[in-house]
């Protein structure tokens, strides 16, 4: 009798599983992971809560950003990086905000003690000396000049040892310690969250192409596969459905009768609502939080919910960096400088679609294209093609977000 290689390959998966059962490293894990997130999180109150807001250094950014909730959401952690690495207080104009309700009605403030002057005297980024200016508005990440080195992919240098080490892409856990600070919802806002989910809201609308529920399914059915052969006991089949065609549940529940379909058709209904309505900004906020909560996301990393639900869902996990599946793209920051790989073996091209690589060749990476080739760019050579992904490793990088200002105290 023939074991698949499906089989082979859970039961190896199972293995590695519990290889993080040993010698309490899973405990480990699990401490470290708090202990980093205090730290940033104190990091970013002191940062939010000076003394005197009047003497406070501040960086100003407004929410006239005319893109999806996702999209803006991006846009204010990009704004929240940058006043850390200036150490300065982050201020949000959201007076002009495309949606009718206040970041404040939603949200808490990010500031006990600073909001948003209309008397103060600003002054746009320039990238040289501002440091020496009290008010600094920055623009969009795309109109940025004279760019940071701190910018994403770029994690701190002072963190980065202790991240490589704990967690499978730092970039991630990075990002989702600015949302995690940001995305501190208000009462009227948490009596509308509840529960778990797969996506496929606004791919559709906006990014990526459409992508059919067996798709999705295909790799939901993988997952409780392995969760089962983890288990002695029956596993519950469950999945929370978003999309924006409610005829959906309907296809779920006759093609997958064995599954619990847990979901809201009404809010599948609000994407026929105008984009900045409350009502759609309602069901966005509900899509991110229970996208977040997911034990596995399968969604498409082109969606900007996707992703900022991937990077709140590494901060409630010391390590969910493998806790997914991207039915298109691999996980980037809008904006972003670049994504390293470096090559561990060496690969002679295969046709005029593939690039050669020496070992330590490092490679700005466009994509995966999960066919077991990755597309990128070889900065020895200049060239740009396809290459083995398994002869390549990610590069974690750093910058020194304190370079001409007060050094961060560890604690």
């Amino acid at each position: 009798m023939e074991i698949s290689v499906g089989e082979r390959y859970r039961s190896l998966l199972k293995d590695i599983s519990d290889l993080t059962k040993v010698d309490d490293y899973a405990t480990w894990r699990q401490e470290e992971s708090e202990n980093l997130s205090s730290l940033v999180q104190n990091r970013l109150d002191d940062l939010q809560n000076p003394a005197e807001c009047s003497k406070a250094k501040q960086l100003v950014c407004n929410l006239k950003k005319k893109c999806s909730f996702g999209c803006q959401l991006h846009h204010i952690v990009y704004c929240f990086i940058v006043a850390y690495a200036t150490r300065r207080t982050f201020v949000l104009d959201s007076e002009n905000w495309s949606y009718a309700a206040k970041w404040q009605n939603i949200f808490f403030p990010l500031s006990d003690t600073c909001s948003f002057s209309v008397n103060r005297t600003i002054v746009e980024w320039s990238g040289i000396d501002d440091k020496y200016a009290q008010v600094i508005f920055l623009p969009i990440i795309d109109e940025l000049r004279n760019r940071p080195s701190y910018l994403p992919q770029n994690i701190p240098y002072d963190l980065a040892s202790r991240l490589s080490t704990l967690h499978g892409d730092p970039i991630v856990w990075w990002i989702g310690q600015f949302l995690k600070y940001l995305i501190r919802p208000q009462a009227i806002t948490s009596r509308q969250l509840d529960e778990v989910h797969i996506r496929r809201t606004d791919t559709i609308i906006y990014e990526a192409k459409i992508h059919k529920l067996d798709e999705y399914m295909t790799h939901v059915e993988e997952y409780y596969k392995i969760r089962q052969l983890q288990s002695d006991a029956v596993i519950i089949k469950r999945i929370y459905l978003a999309t924006d065609d409610p005829t959906l549940f309907t296809e779920a529940k006759l093609k997958y009768p064995e599954y619990e379909i847990i979901g809201d058709e009404e809010i599948s209904r609000t994407t026929d609502v105008l984009v900045y309505h409350n009502v759609a900004l309602n069901g966005i906020v509900d899509d991110i939080y229970f996208l977040s909560l997911c034990d596995y996301l399968v969604c498409t990393f082109s969606s900007q919910v996707c992703r900022t639900a991937y990077e709140i869902m590494n901060t409630l996990h010391p390590d969910a960096s493998s806790l997914y599946t991207s039915l298109d793209d691999v996980y980037y920051y809008g904006g972003q400088n670049f994504r390293l790989n470096k090559a561990v073996l060496a690969h002679e091209s295969d046709g005029p679609d593939e690039i050669d690589l020496q070992v330590n060749d490092e490679i700005h990476v466009a994509g995966n294209h999960w066919n077991g080739y990755s597309k990128g760019t070889n900065i020895r050579t200049g060239i740009t093609g396809l290459y083995p992904t398994f002869k390549v490793v990610p590069v974690i990088q750093s910058a020194n977000f304190s370079l001409h200002n007060e050094q961060y105290t560890e604690f």
